[in-house]
C-alpha cells in the first residue's frame, strides 16, 4: 500500500493562507517499495486545499486530506507528471489518509474541472520567475507569501493579451 514518507510539519507565513515545509516530506505512489516516490521540496509554499471560502463550513482547506493536498500542490508546482496524473495521485493518497467516499470524490473531482486554472497559473508563474521554495526557511513571523493573488494575475493576463491585438 502507499504511504507518506514522514509526517508533515510546516510553519505558516503572516499572510495566514500560506505554510512552508520545514522537513521532509513525501509520498510512495502505487505501493510501499514501489520505487516511484514523490519528495516535497523543504521550503515548498502550500495553502493546502484550495476551496472557495463560502465552502469551507463544509470543506475546510485543512482535513484529513491536508497531506494528500499538499502533494497535489506539489505536483501542480513541479509538472513533472500530467495533471491526470496528479489529481489521480491525490485520490490515491486521500485513501491512504482515510478520507470518507464522499469527502474524497468531491475534492477529486474538484480539481478534475477546475484544477487546469491552478495548472496554467503554476506554468505562468514559473515562466516569470517566481519560486514556490523559498531558499531560506528561516522565516521571521512577518514573512509574507510572494504569490499576487489569482484575481490580479487573470486580470494582467487578460490586459496583456488585449493590449497585443
Amino acid at each position: 500500500m502507499s504511504r507518506f514518507t514522514d509526517i508533515l510539519l510546516v510553519s505558516p507565513l503572516a499572510d495566514g493562507n500560506t505554510w512552508v515545509i520545514m522537513r521532509d516530506f513525501g509520498y510512495e505512489v502505487g505501493a510501499e517499495g514501489s520505487g516511484d516516490r514523490i519528495d516535497v521540496a523543504i521550503g515548498f509554499q502550500t495553502d493546502f486545499a484550495t476551496i472557495p471560502r463560502p465552502f469551507w463550513v463544509i470543506l475546510p482547506k485543512w482535513g484529513r486530506y491536508g497531506n494528500a493536498a499538499v502533494i497535489h500542490d506539489w505536483l501542480y508546482w513541479a509538472q513533472d507528471r500530467r495533471r491526470p496524473t496528479a489529481d489521480a495521485i491525490f485520490l490515491e493518497a486521500m485513501g491512504v489518509l482515510g478520507v470518507s467516499a464522499p469527502v474524497k470524490y468531491i475534492l477529486y473531482w474538484g480539481v478534475r474541472v477546475f484544477g487546469r486554472v491552478a495548472w496554467y497559473r503554476n506554468r505562468a508563474d514559473r515562466a516569470a520567475g517566481f519560486d514556490r521554495v523559498l531558499p531560506d526557511v528561516h522565516l521571521k513571523s512577518t514573512a509574507r507569501a510572494g504569490r499576487s493573488g489569482m484575481l490580479r494575475r487573470l486580470v494582467g493576463h487578460a490586459w496583456t493579451s488585449l493590449s497585443r491585438r
